[in-house]
């Protein structure tokens, strides 16, 4: 049986607005969905809160991924401090979620493939009972039984417009979907285990393409994080990156100065980046090379 939520708001001592959800008929206690904040002249809701449990740990994973585990790390930390409810609603992908910060505004893009995958769990018809998956994409259920495709390879706007419709003021479409998506990364383990394959895939994915550009035979790790970090969040081309690498093979330069990308408007991220790669070269765990003829580190 679908899942249902009752929503309703507050306004906190700070004079934040929060909205809380709680699914009906369960006897669980109310939950934290989001906070209401203005972006520009966009109104939406954000989570980045965290919890115990809740958040990214590499010991969880390492045995099912091995290195990669620990590769994503950093960037899961600077994206969302490892939190797999992380949420937003309020920017021009109208709704990007999860401890990577998958964004729903990319056709065939990173939320697309995370939606189409939750959609194949045992609980996807109790949290989206109107989501299909038909013919590889994704679809709107009607009342009628009928199928409206709500994205493809030129477009996500349907489905983006069903999770939010719009960006002028928070919608009761807008809680519910949140709410959705929070409780459900909260209370199942396979959810989150989605999140984490996913990210692993897309980095071992998106390696051999960065290599293709920027020659990162042999680079040692922490160089390799930080490339990917630039490209995951998009705060520079491959013709800077390019430019920062260029240094006759000193890497720890090309470490230094790849930090150095985006510092005037990223660096608190960059600062925290730079912190957690410290922390894992000095636990031994970066303490390998780029091999691009396997797409692994040696």
């Amino acid at each position: 049986m679908a899942y249902s939520f009752n929503i309703s708001s507050a306004v906190l001592s700070t004079g934040r607005t929060v909205y809380y959800g709680t699914r009906l008929n369960s006897g669980e206690s109310r939950f934290v969905i989001a906070y209401r904040t203005k972006y520009q002249d966009n109104f939406g809701l954000f989570n980045t809160d965290t919890k115990p449990g809740l958040t990214y740990n590499p010991n969880d994973y390492r045995a099912d991924y091995g290195f990669w585990a620990d590769f994503i790390n950093p960037t899961a930390f600077v994206e969302s401090k490892g939190s797999f409810f992380c949420l937003n609603t309020y920017d021009r992908a109208k709704f990007t979620f999860s401890f990577m910060q998958y964004a729903a505004h990319v056709p065939n893009g990173d939320f697309v493939r995370y939606l189409k995958k939750l959609l194949q769990l045992p609980l996807a018809a109790d949290y989206f009972p109107r989501l299909k998956l038909s013919q590889g994409r994704i679809h709107y259920k009607n009342s009628n039984e009928t199928l409206t495709q709500l994205e493809s390879d030129t477009s996500t706007q349907g489905l983006m417009n069903y999770l939010n419709p719009t960006l002028s003021e928070i919608e009761n479409q807008e809680t519910i979907s949140a709410a959705r998506m929070v409780h459900w990364a909260q209370n199942d383990p396979q959810n989150r285990l989605v999140q984490v394959s996913l990210a692993v895939d897309f980095f071992q994915a998106n390696l051999p393409r960065y290599h293709h550009r920027l020659g990162l035979d042999r680079a040692p790790v922490k160089v390799c994080v930080v490339v990917c970090d630039i490209l995951h969040q998009g705060r520079a081309t491959f013709d800077r990156i390019a430019a920062a690498l260029n240094t006759n093979g000193n890497w720890d330069r090309a470490y230094t100065n790849l930090l150095t990308i985006g510092d005037a408007v990223y660096a608190e991220r960059i600062n925290s980046l730079r912190r957690k790669i410290t922390e894992s070269v000095n636990a031994g765990l970066f303490n390998k090379k780029y091999d691009a003829s396997a797409n692994s580190f040696v």
